[in-house]
């Protein structure tokens, strides 16, 4: 039996502060194999990401890709996986902030809690794709978009997100969405790729096609959730299907049981592999924060 779906999502990794604080939203997707989207939209808090995890999955049969710290057990500092975005994608621009255990935000980490103890196994990617059961692993979209080839990012991370030395305050967010809608153009682009990803073929990933990025800080957060969210059920469906031919396994050399380790499972171009180090490293401050799952 092989991997009937593919979800994706994009973890509020901050849970709020107490009941009269409404938690940050959770982008979520499930594509099918064939790269239709089934189900995509947001949820808030664990409860409901759990709870619609649980509606999305196929028993027996579904890999889900998570953009947050499924598993940190350093006591301080950074994780090696995180280091390794760095190493391999910091000549685009892409690095990882540090978690570890002191770290206020970890949402992820009892994600993975809940999903285990309802039937679902962590992966950590070192013994390659799963063929079946309910499994879950950790991912970062940052790395799918500079190092899956058919997204055209040859050069750097495209600045959807975070905004550029160079582009002034008033400007941001006009740059900002110019910067997103030539993503989700890319994106569309995906429905001809192996494998596919059809955005038109769900009424609310389709509004992305539709629709142009709002300005509004919320608004286009919002967008922001939903899109990495698909980002990272495309990521898992690309590991589905080529394994370690398009991806690396980035803190793969840590010595926890196998489908223990901390990881992160990341497209990679021939010069992003583990072993080589591209020039033009960039600080980790510059990139995955608490705010971007």
């Amino acid at each position: 039996m092989g991997i009937e779906r593919f979800i994706g999502v994009d973890l509020a990794w901050a849970q709020g502060g107490g009941a009269r604080v409404r938690p940050n939203e959770t982008g979520v997707a499930v594509i099918d194999g064939r790269g239709a989207v089934i189900d995509c939209g947001w949820t808030c808090g664990l409860d409901e990401t759990t709870q619609w995890l649980a509606g999305a999955a196929v028993g027996g049969s579904t890999l889900a890709f998570v953009d947050a710290s499924l598993v940190v057990d350093n006591p301080a500092g950074q994780r090696p996986c995180e280091r390794e975005v760095g190493r391999r994608y910091g000549r685009w621009k892409v690095s990882a902030n540090s978690t570890n255990q002191s770290s206020p935000h970890l949402a992820g980490v009892l994600l993975r809690k809940r999903l285990q103890q309802s039937g679902w196994a962590y992966d950590d990617g070192r013994g390659g794709p799963p063929t079946g059961g309910l499994v879950f692993s950790e991912c970062y979209p940052y790395t799918t978009l500079v190092g899956a080839a058919e997204l055209g990012y040859d050069e750097a991370r495209p600045t959807y997100k975070r905004r550029p030395a160079g582009v002034p305050a008033a400007r941001w967010r006009a740059v900002r969405a110019e910067a997103c809608d030539e993503l989700i153009a890319r994106m569309a682009g995906l429905a001809d790729a192996d494998p596919p990803l059809a955005m038109a073929s769900h009424p609310v990933s389709r509004r992305l096609l539709d629709e142009p990025s709002p300005l509004r800080a919320a608004d286009y957060k919002h967008r922001e959730d939903l899109i990495d969210a698909l980002l990272c059920a495309w990521t898992a469906a690309l590991w589905s299907r080529h394994g370690f031919a398009r991806c690396q396994v980035l803190g793969a050399d840590d010595l926890a049981p196998p489908g223990r380790a901390p990881t992160i499972i990341a497209p990679a171009r021939p010069e992003q592999r583990r072993g080589r180090v591209p020039s033009g490293q960039v600080s980790s401050r510059n990139s995955r924060s608490i705010n971007s799952g």
